[in-house]
């Protein structure tokens, strides 16, 4: 009922407040898009839950290897934890943080909140045991076999790990600038707790620096099923190297970014694998324009009306760069050119991509299209986020969303039993509030149909960078 009721009070505000505004209410998205991490929380739940039809799992996380691994994430609609996109939805939270903080008003706690879930998680991956680091926690093949609530799961807790002999320095570098940007957020605000984040986040990137290699290479690994390393991992140790340089002002970590070789390198992506053009913006708009040039290169790509664009756009306006699950290429980037549009105007700098002209109004225009599409100005009037707007998702690939929870069913459901509320064809009884889909296809279409994972799956990683871009239109336009 609880749930129910804060729903229905936020939909209405929602409503209410778009009507005054005449643009999306982007401090209601703001709030919703962190309330969604709750219902993707692991462990024991605090009293203050508030997403109330979620209850205590994982309970047992890291007892195969006798350590303590409960918390964290579950990355998406599964039951799995994967350190590698869970750090990097603390790094991006951190740095919605760092960056768009003052715009967050009263869910300036609420985003700390959810960022120290996360990077408390990560802690235990890198302090439970000597020599190793923790990567992941639930067999993900037999997790496929299932479907059942995480309250419920009984497949295979296994538990994966890094070491000396068997490396991964993308794993290890992403966790170390996840704790490292999480010690600049908690500086002020719980000193002992950032001095301990950053004295394990030195570590961390020491481990990847010295024994290098892709953990998903590791023998009997199956994280390359699910989340590979395609990018390889140095950009891992570029982007890492960059969160401490920034946390510690050392320049031992400055210096190293130039034996990385990223000097004159430029792309057109940015996401949990591929972290280049992340780490060239962040240190361009922290002082160090040394990146500048490729950060606006960058931007050249990106940009529609670009002569060097090399990304496509739906007739819709939608970013459009790679099936499956599109919109967590679209929050990612978005966040960037965000970013950049806020460094350009406190800093009165502008660029040309050939002969155009890029203003801070350039970027800002750009970014706020593509948040408003998310959130319903699209060819289909259809919300990608759910429970904000008049329609948005229905059926979204969710194990705990999709099952009846606990309160309204508490028997065991099997993990076949379960099957018959993924093929169903009603509405998922549990609302995720503030979960944003995979998106819609390269022709704006979207099927709203469960099994269709690919466009109906909620992710941490999309609603991450979403959060920062949020903040900073809601600054700017208002509540």
């Amino acid at each position: 009922m609880a749930c129910k009721l804060l729903f229905l009070q936020l939909l209405w505000c929602s409503f209410l407040l778009v009507l005054v505004h005449g643009n999306p209410n982007y401090g209601d998205a703001l709030e919703k898009s962190i309330l969604f991490f709750e219902g993707q929380r692991s462990g024991e739940l605090p009293p203050d839950q508030r997403i109330t039809w979620r209850s205590h799992s994982g309970l047992t996380d890291g007892s195969q290897a006798n350590v303590t691994l409960t918390g964290g994430y579950y990355d998406g609609g599964d039951n799995v934890k994967f350190s590698f996109p869970m750090a990097f939805t603390v790094t991006m939270l951190a740095w919605s943080i760092i960056e768009h903080g003052e715009s967050m008003d009263c869910q300036l706690d609420n985003a700390r909140a959810a960022l120290r879930w996360g990077s408390d998680y990560l802690l235990k991956t890198a302090t439970a045991a000597p020599g190793k680091l923790f990567v992941g926690v639930g067999d993900p093949n037999a997790e496929q076999e299932c479907w059942e609530r995480p309250e419920d799961m009984d497949t295979p807790r296994t538990v994966y790990s890094v070491s000396n002999e068997y490396p991964g320095s993308d794993v290890a570098g992403e966790t170390a600038a996840a704790l490292a940007a999480a010690s600049i957020v908690f500086q002020k605000e719980d000193h002992d707790y950032s001095k301990q984040l950053m004295k394990v986040a030195k570590k961390v990137m020491k481990f990847a620096v010295k024994y290098k290699g892709n953990y998903s290479d590791v023998p009997g690994s199956p994280m390359c099923t699910f989340y590979c390393s395609y990018s390889g991992f140095q950009d891992e140790l570029f982007w890492g190297s960059s969160w401490l340089f920034l946390a510690t002002k050392k320049k031992f970590y400055f210096k190293y970014l130039d034996t990385l070789g990223f000097k004159n390198k430029s792309t057109d992506f940015f996401s949990w694998d591929d972290k280049l053009a992340g780490a060239q913006i962040l240190l361009s708009t922290r002082g160090r324009s040394y990146y500048r040039t490729e950060a606006e290169d960058f931007m050249c790509r990106i940009l529609p009306n670009s002569p060097s664009s090399t990304t496509n756009y739906t007739k819709g306006g939608l970013m459009f760069k790679l099936e499956p699950t599109n919109l967590q290429y679209v929050t990612s980037i978005t966040f960037l050119i965000s970013t950049y549009a806020k460094y350009m105007a406190s800093s009165n700098h502008n660029f040309y991509c050939g002969d155009i002209l890029v203003t801070a109004e350039s970027l800002r225009t750009l970014a706020k299209k593509q948040v408003d599409y998310i959130l319903g100005e699209n060819p289909m009037n259809l919300s990608y986020m759910v429970g904000y707007g008049e329609r948005f998702p229905q059926q979204i690939y969710h194990r705990s969303s999709s099952i009846p929870s606990m309160n309204s069913h508490p028997s065991h459901v099997t993990c076949e039993a379960g099957f018959e509320y993924l093929k169903s064809n009603y509405s998922n009884p549990n609302i995720l509030i503030g979960a944003v889909v995979g998106g819609p296809d390269q022709n704006d279409a979207y099927l709203d149909v469960r099994e269709d994972k690919a466009h109906t799956e909620p992710t941490t990683y999309i609603n991450a960078p979403l959060v920062g871009s949020l903040a900073y239109l809601a600054g700017i336009y208002g509540c």
